[in-house]
């Protein structure tokens, strides 16, 4: 008996503990869920992109192996600075300054043809012949007198027709003789063009050689062409180099650039000249500053990414950024200052359309609105709010156009 009536009391505690709890999320319910609400008001707000990139020297300088060979002499270390003109390393270059020596003297040897091309032949043989001509002119010229001398003599009988004949026939030889000097000038007056034309190809050809000599034996000398920063050496004294290894890498390093890697939903907001900072994992803490300098010709692929490359001129007077180190970039592309803002959180989205929901005593209305740029925790308001007005910012509710809710205003 004494059990069953503690039973009864047990079960009718428990009747009125869920009647009381009933009671109560019905008052509640009534009154609306606690609902977060925040005041719209007037900020300065600024838009921006976040990325990743890579820094580069402006204008560095490379230097590379003109041919296979060892290196002879190193002279700086890496990370050093160093002044226009300072000797860096020198390679062995013995064999190519004889190969250049060899080299110039059948330059030399092509000149001089092309010289007696122009001049018609070897400047001897031309003067032979010339020489050889004049002497055959003379004789025929002094053979045709003889003969009409001889032959008014023959007519007075006071010459034989013998002295005539051999005279006629020694001015026949002659004329014979200048004939084949006439027609060995004109072969070789025909010919001159042709000669000239081979023989100014082998002088082109002969200084191209040299040239190329003359670059391969100057590379074998590093000098740096800047003052600057000897940011790379990868080779040392006895270190067997082949033909285009980078040698040394050199750049004022005061004024860097960085490659930003922006992706491609958002290079339309990208202007030239924007405001860009960046910081460094290595030397956390620190910002150093710059503008976009030059944009995207075209998008690539990322890894993972479709990016487009954005120039940034970066002031890096400390040298703190190192090339090719990996850093992060934050592009402002938009500012605007004493605007409506409201918190991005307090916005919806239907389609292409914002809306949010302005409180209206115990109650919230649904509201489209317009919104301009947008920063990490806020969009600016266009129209659709005014100054002071009360909007929901719901983290756990849906809310409805109509409904009651309790607010909770942020301090």
């Amino acid at each position: 008996m004494e059990h069953s009536k503690a039973i009864r009391n047990i079960l009718l505690g428990v009747a009125a503990l869920v009647a009381a709890i009933i009671v109560a999320a019905v008052i509640l319910g009534s009154r609306g869920p606690l609902v977060p609400v925040v005041r719209v008001t007037r900020e300065n707000l600024s838009s921006s992109i976040t990325s990743n990139g890579k820094v580069e020297p402006i204008s560095p300088y490379t230097a590379r192996a003109g041919f296979p060979t060892f290196v002879e002499k190193v002279l700086a270390k890496e990370g050093q600075t160093v002044h226009r003109g300072e000797l860096i390393l020198s390679l062995e270059a013995s064999d190519m300054r004889a190969q250049l020596a060899q080299a110039r003297a059948n330059l030399l040897t092509a000149q001089n043809d092309l010289q007696n091309a122009k001049a018609g032949g070897p400047p001897e043989q031309v003067a032979q012949l010339k020489a050889d001509m004049q002497s055959a002119r003379m004789q025929v010229r002094n053979l045709a007198n003889s003969v009409k001398q001889l032959k008014d003599l023959v007519a007075k009988h006071a010459a034989t027709e013998q002295e005539l004949i051999q005279t006629q026939e020694s001015l026949t030889k002659e004329q014979g003789t200048l004939q084949t000097l006439e027609a060995k000038k004109k072969d070789l007056k025909e010919r001159e063009s042709q000669s000239i034309e081979g023989a100014q190809l082998r002088v082109s050809q002969a200084q191209n050689v040299v040239q190329s000599l003359e670059a391969k034996v100057a590379s074998a000398t590093v000098v740096s062409p800047v003052d600057g920063t000897l940011y790379s050496l990868p080779v040392k004294i006895g270190d067997f180099v082949q033909t285009g290894q980078v040698l040394a890498e050199m750049a004022d390093l005061r004024k860097v650039r960085v490659r930003a890697f922006v992706d491609e939903p958002d290079l339309g907001s990208l202007a030239a000249g924007q405001e860009v900072d960046v910081t460094w994992d290595g030397k956390p803490g620190k910002v150093w500053r710059g503008k976009t300098e030059q944009l995207p010709e075209q998008v690539v692929a990322r890894g993972m990414r479709s990016v487009g490359d954005v120039l940034c001129s970066i002031d890096n007077s400390g040298q703190d950024l190192l090339p090719n180190t990996n850093v992060d970039v934050q592009i402002l592309v938009h500012a605007q200052h004493d605007v409506l803002a409201v918190p991005r959180a307090a916005v919806n989205e239907q389609g292409d359309q914002h809306y949010v929901f302005v409180v209206q005593g115990d109650r919230v209305e649904r509201r489209n609105i317009t919104v301009g740029i947008a920063s990490t925790s806020m969009y600016q308001v266009v129209s659709g709010l005014s100054s002071g007005d009360l909007v929901a910012e719901p983290v756990e509710q849906t809310l409805r156009n109509g409904a009651k809710i309790r607010l909770l205003e942020a301090q």
